[in-house]
This record gives C-alpha cells, sequence and structure tokens, in this order.
C-alpha cells in the first residue's frame, strides 16, 4: 500500500507533462497543413475504393 504513495504522484506528474507538451504543440500550430489541405481539395485521386489485387 505504501508504493501508491510514490506511484500516484509520479503519475500524475507524468501527466502534466504530457499535457503540457500537448498544448504547446497546439499552441505552435504542429497540426496545421493548410498547404496539404489545398493539394487534397484539388486531386482527384481518392482512397475511398482501394484497388483490387
Amino acid at each position: 500500500m505504501n508504493i501508491l504513495s510514490y506511484l500516484i504522484p509520479i503519475s500524475l506528474i507524468l501527466g502534466g507533462v504530457g499535457l503540457g507538451f500537448f498544448i504547446f504543440t497546439l499552441k505552435t500550430n504542429q497540426y496545421d497543413d493548410p498547404e496539404g489541405d489545398a493539394q487534397r481539395i484539388l486531386s482527384d485521386a481518392y482512397d475511398d475504393k482501394p484497388k483490387q489485387d
């Protein structure tokens, strides 16, 4: 039972670090791809029906 006094704070700290990095990537626009979106709109290639082998 004594191990929980170590594991709970460690897991909260690691979760906070992960959340902090995720928020950092959102604020620095890591997930934006405006050129890729523009190319996909103009492209006629769709993956709706994959090629049959």
